[in-house]
C-alpha cells in the first residue's frame, strides 16, 4: 500500500510550524481516524498575513518578470508531480474518493490545468494602449493612454473538501503568476493534501512569505484571513451560506471577493436526446457522490417520456458500484461526513413529504455497515417547488422533472436561486444551443463538457461573484490601472 503524505505541519512564510491544538482527520469510507494534525496558531496565521504583506510590498515576487515567475512555478509543479502516488493515496483517504477520480479528475487534470494556466497568463498582455478618440488626446495633450494590469496584493484562498487539490491549483497558480502573495487555507475536512504546496514552494525556492499554507479544525483562522486589513482579496469556493458570511467579513475593509458558491444545475433533454439521460444521470453522481457544486442534479425531460427516463436512470443507478475507494470496481465512494449524509437523508424525507417518489435508492447500502455511504437515489419529483428541486443537496440524489415544451423547460431551469452550470442535450445542435443561450447560468454544456484552463467558470445569482480559470479568472487576481502620459509643456 502506498503511504499518504507525511507532512503534518503548516507552512508559514517559509517555515514549517506546529501548534498546540491537535485535531483529527477521518477517512469517510470506514469512519476511522487516519491521521492527526495540529491547527495553525492564530499568531502564526497573523504572521503569515504580515509576511505576505511585506513580501508583496517589497516586490521580491511581484516585480519579477512573468517569465521568471513561470519558471519558479514550473519547478513548484515538478515537485508536486513527484509526489503523485502519495498525493493520490492521501486524497482517497481524506475525501473517500475512488482512485480513478483522485488520480484522473484531481491529480492529472489539476497538473494539466496548472501548467496551462501559466501558459495562458504568458499570452495575455499586461500593458496595452487604451483607445481614446483623437480629439480627446489632442485636447488633453495626451501622448499615450495605457491600460495596465497589476497584482491585487495579498490573497486569501479558501478551498472546499470535495476537490481540495485541484481547487487549490486553480486559485494559487493564477494568483501567483499575477504576482500576488497567497495564503491557502484548505477545508478542515481535507487539509492534508494541500500541505504539498508548502513543500513545493520550499523546493522551488520561492521567496518566503509568497505562499503560506495554514490548516485548522475550526473557522477562527479563516475569519481572520477574510477580515484582516492587510489582506486585499478573498477567493472562496464553498457553500452560498458561508460565502455570504465571507462577503460580510470582507466588507469593512472593502476587499475584493471572488466567490464560487452553490448550485442546483439542470440537465435538459430535448425529445430527440432522451436516450442520453442514463449517462447524464450517472455523471451527476459518479466519482464524487454528487458532492460537486456544478453537479446537474435536476433532470428535465418531456412529460410524455418521463416514465421511460425514470426506468432508464434507475437501472443506471442500480449498476453503479458503491464502495471502498481502493476497490478498482468502485465508481462512487462515500459522502464526506456523518453530518452530510444526514442532511441528504433529511432532504429526501422532505421531498417525499412534498410529493416525490423514490424510484431507486434512498437509503444506506445494506452491505456497507461502516462509512458514510448513501445509495445513488432517483426521485420522481412532481414540480420544481419540491425541496429536492430547490435545495443544493450535495449528495447522490437526482430529481427528475417533466416539462410541457421548451419554454416550460427553460422556465423550470431558470426558476432557481442558483445559476452555476447547466447542460442541454439535443440531436439538433442548433436547437439545443438556442436553449443554452436562454439559461441564466454561468456555464452551459451542450452535448459535451469542457474543463480547461482556458474556459471560465462561475455563477449567476446566489452561485457567486467573479470567475475562475480562463482569462477572466486570471484578471480576477489583478487590478486595472490607467496611465495617461503626456509631455510637460
Amino acid at each position: 500500500m502506498v503511504a499518504i503524505l507525511a507532512e503534518r505541519r503548516s507552512f508559514v512564510a517559509g517555515k514549517w510550524v506546529s501548534g498546540d491544538d491537535p485535531f483529527t482527520v477521518e477517512d469517510p469510507s470506514d469512519e476511522s481516524v487516519f491521521t492527526e494534525l495540529t491547527a495553525t496558531p492564530i499568531s502564526e496565521i497573523e504572521r503569515a498575513i504580515t509576511e505576505a504583506r511585506g513580501t508583496f510590498d517589497s516586490g521580491v515576487w511581484a516585480d519579477l518578470a512573468a517569465t521568471e515567475r513561470a519558471r519558479v512555478l514550473h519547478l513548484f509543479l515538478d515537485h508536486v508531480e513527484g509526489a503523485r502516488e502519495s498525493l493520490v493515496a492521501t486524497m482517497m483517504a481524506e475525501a473517500g474518493q475512488p482512485r480513478m477520480f483522485a488520480e484522473r479528475s484531481q491529480f492529472l487534470a489539476g497538473m494539466s490545468l496548472a501548467r496551462n494556466l501559466i501558459d495562458l497568463f504568458l499570452t495575455m498582455p499586461q500593458e496595452r494602449a487604451n483607445p481614446v478618440p483623437v480629439d480627446e488626446l489632442t485636447r488633453g495633450r495626451v501622448a499615450l493612454s495605457i491600460r495596465r494590469h497589476e497584482p491585487v496584493g495579498v490573497v486569501t484562498a479558501i478551498t472546499p473538501y470535495n476537490a481540495a487539490f485541484i481547487m487549490a491549483l486553480q486559485k494559487i497558480v493564477p494568483a501567483l503568476m499575477a504576482g500576488n502573495s497567497v495564503i491557502l487555507r484548505p477545508s478542515p475536512l481535507t487539509p492534508l493534501s494541500s500541505l504539498i504546496f508548502g513543500a513545493a514552494a520550499e523546493a522551488a525556492g520561492q521567496p518566503p512569505g509568497v505562499l503560506s499554507v495554514v490548516v485548522e479544525s475550526g473557522s477562527a483562522g479563516a475569519e481572520l484571513l477574510t477580515s484582516h486589513p492587510a489582506v486585499d482579496m478573498v477567493s472562496f469556493t464553498g457553500s452560498t451560506a458561508v460565502g455570504a458570511r465571507i462577503a460580510v467579513q470582507a466588507a469593512p475593509t472593502i476587499k475584493r471577493v471572488a466567490l464560487e458558491l452553490g448550485g442546483k444545475s439542470a440537465q435538459i433533454y430535448l425529445a430527440d436526446a432522451v436516450g442520453r439521460a442514463a449517462a447524464g444521470a450517472s455523471a451527476a453522481v459518479y466519482g464524487m457522490a454528487g458532492q460537486a457544486c456544478v453537479a446537474a442534479t435536476r433532470m428535465l425531460v418531456p412529460h410524455d417520456r418521463k416514465d421511460e427516463v425514470l426506468d432508464m436512470v434507475a437501472r443506471a443507478y442500480a449498476n453503479l458500484v458503491v464502495g471502498a475507494p481502493a476497490d478498482p470496481a468502485t465508481t462512487m465512494g462515500p459522502l464526506i461526513s456523518a453530518a452530510q449524509r444526514e442532511r441528504c437523508e433529511r432532504v429526501i424525507e422532505q421531498a417525499i413529504d412534498a410529493g416525490a417518489t423514490v424510484v431507486q435508492g434512498g437509503g444506506r447500502p445494506k452491505e456497507l455497515d461502516r462509512g458514510y455511504y448513501l445509495e445513488p437515489t432517483v426521485l420522481d419529483v412532481p414540480d420544481n417547488a419540491n425541496p429536492a428541486a430547490r435545495e443544493e443537496i450535495f449528495g447522490p440524489v437526482l430529481a427528475v422533472l417533466g416539462y410541457r415544451d421548451i419554454d416550460d423547460a427553460i422556465a423550470i431551469a431558470n426558476d432557481s436561486s442558483y445559476g452555476l452550470s447547466g447542460q442541454v442535450y439535443g440531436a439538433d445542435t442548433a436547437a439545443a444551443t438556442a436553449v443554452a443561450r436562454r439559461l441564466r447560468t454561468g456555464a452551459v454544456n451542450v452535448n459535451t463538457a469542457v474543463f480547461s484552463a482556458y474556459a471560465p467558470s462561475g455563477g449567476y445569482k446566489h452561485s457567486g461573484l467573479g470567475r475562475e480559470r480562463g482569462p477572466d479568472g486570471i484578471r480576477a487576481f489583478q487590478e486595472v490601472k490607467h496611465l495617461a502620459i503626456g509631455e510637460l509643456r
